[in-house]
């Protein structure tokens, strides 16, 4: 593998693409909460299993068909995500799609749609361009409706001999029973707190900034990086259960409202771990109410239940600004509750 090739690749995601490649398979199921890399592992597999020189520790990092997935490009792989997903992270959406978007026909879809599922089981069936094979990656696969899910199957249990797939999910309990029984499972495994660090590092994130944004995150890095990316800085999350005691929003107001909802279930998780006397994981102590005016836990137990319902909608609120003030004053009342 080329130099540059390994930089680019976490510790733990190069040791979990060593250990997997080492196994025989014609699909994966990569699965965990967010944060842990599961596409960045996917990616990994994809690029070793069509790569024109792979090694023992994946892809070389500098043949035609690395710099074809670099592009996103490649012939011989499919890649199946969310329209908005695609878009956000560059991936080309197929051409027919792209028009209907174009011509305001409809906006791009949050799901990963039965159409092009359907495009993704043809293209398994076809011959490959290359000479390696062809490789299918889903990302994040609970994403997949029913509807398209079910089309998956019989490919999935059946696949064409020189086709692979890779699934990667931050659910995996959502997704069908038949679809995670017909795919080799593997937990994503969690980085040494040393490594997660020097990675953010790496990313542009100032140490003393990692280290509390990691926290923030439950220690997963990607998750980490993202809230570094919406502005979030460490001083602000201390202070947030104080602010949300007072009813102000603005800690909260450069989040997206998926951050928002998993700030406060962090929140809420750290007040039912001081009321039950375990030790807080996202916040430091000292920035949590003492135990005797923690809230009670049967508002707490309610609150976590809404919370809950909320991040069921929260990826595409009716209006963000009032879901803001509404978890906010939800918060408030939760907070005020143990005084």
């Amino acid at each position: 593998m080329s130099a540059t090739a390994a930089t680019a690749v976490p510790p733990w995601i190069a040791a979990q693409r060593t250990q997997l490649l080492a196994q025989r398979g014609h699909a994966w199921l990569l699965h965990g909460p967010s944060g842990l890399g599961q596409l960045a592992l996917a990616l990994e597999l994809v690029r070793a299993w069509l790569c024109d020189a792979p090694g023992a520790q994946g892809a070389c990092g500098s043949c035609a068909s690395c710099h074809a997935i670099a592009v996103h490009t490649h012939a011989d792989l499919c890649v199946l995500m969310p329209e908005t997903t695609l878009l956000a992270l560059g991936w080309p959406l197929p051409e027919k799609a792209q028009a209907e978007i174009d011509d305001k026909k409809r906006k791009p879809s949050r799901e990963i749609r039965v159409e092009a599922m359907r495009e993704a089981v043809e293209f398994s069936q076809r011959t490959a361009a290359r000479s390696r094979g062809k490789a299918v990656l889903v990302y994040p696969a609970e994403q997949m409706n029913t509807v398209a899910a079910n089309a998956l199957l019989k490919t999935l249990e059946e696949p064409p001999g020189d086709t692979r797939f890779v699934l990667a999910s931050e659910a995996a309990h959502q997704l069908l029973p038949t679809i995670r029984s017909r795919c080799l499972g593997h937990a994503m495994a969690w980085p040494q707190a040393a490594d997660a660090l020097a990675w953010l590092k790496a990313q542009g994130v100032p140490a003393d900034t990692a280290q509390a944004l990691l926290r923030a995150a439950g220690e997963r890095p990607e998750d980490a990086l993202a809230l570094a990316h919406a502005g979030l800085k460490p001083q602000d999350w201390a202070a947030l259960p104080r602010a949300l005691a007072r009813g102000e929003a603005g800690v909260l107001a450069g989040l997206a409202p998926t951050q928002v909802v998993g700030s406060l279930q962090k929140l809420c998780h750290d007040l039912l771990a001081v009321r039950v006397g375990a030790a807080p994981r996202y916040f430091a102590p000292a920035d949590l109410p003492q135990p005797a005016q923690a809230p009670p836990l049967a508002t707490l137990t309610r609150w976590a239940r809404t919370l809950t319902q909320a991040a069921r909608t929260a990826e595409h609120p009716f209006n963000p600004g009032l879901m803001l003030e509404a978890l906010v004053a939800g918060a408030q009342a939760v907070l005020h509750s143990g005084r």
